[in-house]
């Protein structure tokens, strides 16, 4: 089940997400020291909460038999949906918890007459690289983005057409 992100103690849960799933995956691509400075920066209750209320950023907390496994952030920009999150906890990956969230967001961007899903995903982080080309995302290439205090998002920039 997917459910949207509307109260503070949603938020506080999607916080808790990342700071488990980040820590766990990421650390070994990126660095404790950035994975720290990521989940300050972007995924605290406050970060969290200013993306929703001022950015327009729409976040949902995916829930498997009663336990939230994982949650996605999204974001509508022109003709596309810019999808920013979507983590899946380790003891929940592998299990299909991706296709479906991706299935999901196709059809919000339908519903508002998107053309296209577009997302980042660091070029180191080979299995969600390979995950999204198997749900037709097309790789378009590498960018590098500075987030601050020394640190860059070294990235590949994949898209989905919606038809």
């Amino acid at each position: 089940m997917i459910i949207a992100v509307t109260t503070q103690d949603q938020i506080a849960i999607v916080e808790s997400l990342a700071r488990e799933i980040w820590t766990e995956h990421y650390t070994s691509i990126i660095g404790k020291d950035q994975v720290q400075y990521m989940l300050d920066k972007f995924q605290s209750k406050y970060a969290i909460s200013i993306q929703i209320t001022e950015e327009g950023v729409r976040y949902f907390l995916i829930e498997e038999e009663g336990h939230y496994i994982g949650y996605i952030g999204v974001q509508s920009k022109g003709e596309e949906l810019f999808l920013s999150k979507i983590y899946i906890r380790a003891d929940e990956r592998g299990k299909g918890f991706g296709k479906k969230a991706v299935q999901f967001l196709e059809d919000i961007a339908r519903k508002l007459k998107l053309k296209k899903i577009s997302l980042t995903v660091n070029k180191n982080n080979i299995g969600a690289v390979k995950a999204y080309e198997r749900m037709g995302f097309k790789n378009l290439g590498p960018v590098v983005q500075d987030i601050g205090n020394g640190f860059i998002m070294d990235d590949f920039i994949m898209e989905k057409l919606i038809g």
